[in-house]
């Protein structure tokens, strides 16, 4: 029995020194509880933002528009009444938006004046699969309930259209797929640059380098290649898994593949910083860990990220994966490629700071 406490002894204190198992046995379990808790239980902070083209001038609807304000589940935006909200929709790759007609008020005067039947209506745009969508509906549905019990107490006055989806024959698949890319993307090559630094550092591979003729940059780049070449064609192959599996509708564009070796190029840059900064192997994976497991679930690969809490839509908005998860839904999914290209423009500043960063810091011979 001593031998067996002696060696549960002298095994708990190899891994608690390893820092990669400290971090998994420990900070992962209380990371996850802290996002996820972050995210689940905002109350009444967490809102759903609501654009709303009000074609009408009208008192009813400023007060249809007051009595959703009201329910607490949404925040209002504005879509211009000047702007087709078609296009408009296509344009910001929006997933909800309400229609109030120019004829509302006008329709709800006349069904209380002459005691009339029908309704006045407005429309809810957005896409069916995600949760966002159910809770915007339901802020409509009180508002509805709330109005005509003020008018007419209780007496259908005002009502809502079926639904239009953002765009038809869309599956949750559809929307789910640029997010598990957009994972793959980033485990495999930040985890992974990360990673290799360490352990090239950590048995002088680097050395052995620094007595070639090949240079920094030249190796950083063609770690990139690499990636970019084996994420292609995971891509291709999960595409097609997806689309005999569930039937989806969105596309493959040219766009969709461009963005793969961006993508690859910002997070082998940001493994490969992090490798050079951060000295010990086990550490920078650590590291590395608790900067790309929260990305995953805050930069929308599992979760519209207007459903979140207002303050980590803040931390969102700063991630690179959510660039890139956004890049790969507007082509393959909307259709918006100049939304697309912003995202993409965005992810090569931010690859090009970390690429040069790292090409800088990087020691041959430093241990």
């Amino acid at each position: 029995m001593s031998r067996v406490l002696s060696d549960v002894k002298g095994f708990g204190k190899q891994y608690l020194r390893s820092k990669v198992g400290a971090f998994f046995g420990f900070a992962f379990p209380i990371l996850l509880v802290l996002l996820f808790g972050a995210i689940f239980t905002a109350g009444g902070d967490q809102k759903v933002t609501l654009p709303i083209q009000n074609l009408d001038d009208g008192a009813e609807s400023q007060a249809f528009i007051e009595a959703l304000n009201g329910t607490g589940l949404v925040k209002i935006d504005t879509i211009p009444a000047d702007a087709d909200i078609d296009d408009y929709i296509s344009e910001h790759s929006l997933t909800l938006a309400l229609l109030i007609p120019s004829t509302f008020s006008q329709d709800v005067q006349t069904i209380l004046s002459t005691n009339g039947s029908g309704t006045a209506n407005v429309t809810l745009y957005g896409d069916v699969s995600q949760s966002t969508f159910g809770t915007a509906q339901a802020a409509v549905e009180t508002a509805i309930v709330g109005m005509n019990y003020y008018l007419s107490n209780a007496k259908p006055v005002i009502g809502m259209n079926p639904p239009k989806t953002v765009k038809e024959g869309l599956k949750y698949m559809d929307f789910f797929l640029p997010g598990v890319v957009g994972i793959t993307v980033m485990t495999n090559s930040l985890f992974s640059m990360s990673s290799l630094c360490g352990e090239y550092r950590q048995r002088s591979y680097f050395k052995l380098l620094a007595t070639t003729k090949l240079r920094k940059y030249e190796w950083l780049t063609s770690k990139f290649i690499f990636y970019s070449m084996m994420l292609l064609a995971s891509l291709l192959t999960t595409f097609a898994v997806a689309k005999l599996a569930f039937n989806i509708e969105s596309s493959l564009t040219p766009l969709a593949l461009l963005l793969i070796p961006v993508g690859a190029f910002i997070f082998v840059s940001m493994g490969m910083l992090l490798g050079v900064v951060v000295k010990d192997p086990e550490s920078s994976v650590a590291i590395a860990n608790a900067i790309g497991f929260p990305m995953m679930f805050l930069s929308g690969s599992f979760f519209p990220i207007s459903s979140f809490p207002g303050f980590l839509q803040t931390v969102a908005a700063v991630l690179p994966l959510t660039y890139f998860n956004n890049g790969l839904r507007d082509t393959m999914v909307y259709g918006n490629n100049v939304s697309c290209l912003v995202n993409l423009g965005v992810l090569l500043v931010l690859g090009a700071i970390f690429f040069v960063l790292a090409s800088r810091l990087m020691s041959w011979t430093e241990r």
